[in-house]
């Protein structure tokens, strides 16, 4: 199969293209730069120059194949320093994600070809653990999942691949869990809101990768896939993990003060989100089994990549 993939130079991106390159498959990678339509003809893979804004370029990757894994997302506004410009920033990248899987779809439409978008888990259930049978509050990323499902109605087998917010690894330098030890550095503190027992799904990048590659071979039409492989790890273990390493006292933060201690990313750091992958394993075949986020975090890797 010869599979187009957006963000496929990305840090899930780049290990969905070894790994289907690993597969047997073909893989056309979009590359918005030089150095990244370098590193994918160095990792064996042809290159479609464009970005998410580049709309023809987007139809002509996914014309030019069997299926398309949509990985790309603009994540700038973890950037941000206020709450307004972040949610701003969200809703800015998820229109721009709508515009760019509307144009992937109707490249595929009645051509029967995958089509596998990327979206997340958090927000799905928060206060319970969310399953592939809940949908998403119809906001920003989870507004866009209704697009992707309806269009098994136009001849797409299009499915949803709803990543955890902790997709862990080595290499891993823009996610929730640098952000944490970048706060962390910044305060001289690692810390949780109140008892930090709410819990985040967590998975390794490489289990990620694999689940992807099944979803383009095989996810039946209309189908919500999660990328789930410790269903809750309680902020407060994370926490303790990086006070450990950074050898930085770990500390409650109450939650009325939570957002002079995390800014923007309070936001993320007070929520419950745990999530279930089980429907997923058994429709599939996948059995996530690489090791956990609190085991990264011990073996020290995100510690010598985030940025100081």
């Amino acid at each position: 199969m010869r599979v187009f993939v957006t963000g496929a130079s990305g840090f899930v991106g780049t290990a969905v293209v070894k790994e289907l390159l690993g597969a047997g498959h073909q893989v056309l990678g979009l590359a918005r730069s030089d150095a990244s339509a370098a590193s994918l003809m160095e990792a064996g893979a042809d290159v479609q120059r464009g970005d998410l804004d580049d709309l023809d370029s987007l139809r002509q990757g996914a014309e030019s194949a069997d299926g398309v894994i949509h990985a790309a997302f603009k994540h700038d506004f973890f950037r941000a320093t206020s709450p307004e410009d972040f949610a701003a920033g969200y809703m800015a990248a998820a229109e721009a994600d709508r515009r760019a899987i509307e144009t992937l779809g109707a490249a595929l439409a009645g051509s029967n070809r995958p089509l596998v978008v990327t979206s997340g888990t958090a927000g799905v259930a928060p206060g319970r653990l969310a399953t592939e049978d809940d949908a998403a509050e119809p906001v920003g990323r989870g507004a866009t999942e209704s697009v992707v499902l309806a269009m098994a109605s136009r001849g797409v087998r299009s499915s949803l691949v709803r990543l955890s917010p902790s997709v862990h690894g080595e290499g891993d330098r823009h996610g929730f869990i640098p952000n944490l030890i970048n706060i962390a550095r910044a305060k001289g503190a690692s810390g949780y809101i109140d008892d930090g027992a709410n819990r985040w799904s967590a998975v390794h990048r490489l289990d990620a990768a694999v689940l992807f590659r099944l979803a383009v071979e095989k996810a039946p039409a209309a189908s919500r896939l999660h990328g789930v492989g410790e269903e809750g790890v309680a902020l407060r273990d994370i926490a303790t993990a990086i006070g450990k390493q950074l050898n930085l006292p770990v500390v409650s933060v109450p939650s009325a003060t939570a957002a002079e201690h995390f800014g923007p990313f309070a936001r993320f750091a007070v929520m419950d989100i745990p999530a279930s992958s089980k429907r997923t394993r058994d429709s599939i075949g996948w059995n996530p089994m690489d090791q956990g986020l609190l085991q990264d975090l011990e073996q020290g890797i995100y510690f010598e990549s985030v940025t100081r």
